[in-house]
């Protein structure tokens, strides 16, 4: 069992405290993804979780077992950083299998284990080779292959795809979601990429000043965030933030409280003229199976994104007229907080 509990982790560099009192727990087996913008605390909970950084007050236990104070040795848990941090003078083999070297295990049992590794990951015909001999995508594998030989508790992934190309990136986010399937370990994993947020974790964490803002699965926090900060930051395009008093959302009733609406550019439609707000279309990004429209409305101080579809005919300069769908407006209070009625 590895379950993961973080009981009020405070810490503080100096004066300065970057970790404010979280509690989380994580199941066994659970791919758990932490997000949030530079400097949001998500790297240093990280670290502290593998003992890389000291912890200021709180805890960390893992299966029930306070590891506060526990050397990184000692918790069973590996970590892949966003560096590949390999031997460059070491063969594949001899990195994946570096950690069982150092224990002394008798060199039948290491071969036999780093083969085992090198066929999960795709790696057996690159054993005999050197880093300088391999791919992004292939350093990347050996750097996880070193942390599946130790058999750990939990592994602990640090943006490991940041060095990475947009095409390698799509091909390793494939490679671990097989590799958690598989293994079924408890993962955490450290990301700025909605994306790989989105698809890969169980769970996803967001992180906010040293704070978790809220903690679901994609889909709840993408449908039912709990304030604004998640609101605007899950989502790519990002959700529009409207004035309750504005055109586009005209006839729409305003629950009490409320002092800011959001809609996601999915839940705008172009409507026939003098059927909703008008507006002209300032930019269009075309990306294949979908289009992004960005429109100009005189009542609205910022541009608003509409998602159509990637045939969609709109072109700069056209002018039109646009409708929020009633149901899937979502309104906040003056503090951020999203109003129960639109979370339901």
């Amino acid at each position: 069992m590895a379950e993961l509990t973080l009981d009020r982790l405070r810490k503080s560099f100096g004066s300065q405290e970057v970790i404010k009192g979280l509690d989380l727990t994580i199941a066994d087996g659970e791919f758990v993804v932490f997000v949030g913008p530079s400097g949001c605390g998500k790297s240093t909970t990280l670290r502290m979780i593998a003992g890389l950084e000291d912890v200021t007050s709180g805890a960390v236990r893992l299966a029930g077992q306070d590891v506060t104070r526990t050397r990184p040795a000692g918790r069973g848990i590996a970590m892949v950083f966003q560096s590949y941090a390999l031997f460059p003078h070491l063969s594949v083999a001899d990195n994946i299998g570096f950690g069982l070297s150092l224990q002394r295990l008798p060199r039948a049992e290491i071969a036999a284990r780093v083969r085992a590794v090198a066929e999960t990951l795709q790696l057996g015909p690159l054993l005999e080779r050197f880093p300088r001999e391999l791919s992004g995508g292939q350093r990347q594998r050996v750097a996880i292959g070193r942390s599946i030989i130790r058999d750990p508790r939990v592994f602990l992934f640090d943006e490991p795809l940041s060095n990475l190309d947009a095409a390698l990136r799509v091909q390793m986010r494939l490679e671990i979601a097989r590799l958690h399937r598989r293994l079924r370990a408890t993962m955490i994993y450290v990301t700025h990429d909605q994306v790989e947020a989105m698809t890969l974790a169980d769970r996803i964490v967001v992180f906010n000043e040293g704070r978790i803002e809220q903690v679901g699965s994609p889909m709840a926090l993408y449908e039912r965030p709990a304030n604004r900060f998640v609101a605007g930051f899950i989502g790519a395009p990002a959700m529009n933030f409207l004035a309750p008093g504005c055109a586009l959302l005209a006839g729409l009733a305003v629950p009490a409280g409320a002092r800011e609406a959001g809609i996601r550019p999915e839940h705008l439609a172009l409507v026939a003229p003098g059927d909703g707000a008008g507006g002209s279309v300032e930019l269009i990004e075309r990306l294949g199976p979908e289009t992004f429209a960005h429109l100009r409305l005189p009542d609205l101080p910022d541009t608003v994104t509409l998602r159509l579809p990637g045939d969609s005919g709109v072109e700069p300069g056209t002018a039109v007229a646009l409708r929020a769908l009633p149901d899937r407006v979502q309104w906040f209070d003056a503090a951020g907080r999203a109003l129960a009625a639109t979370r339901g």
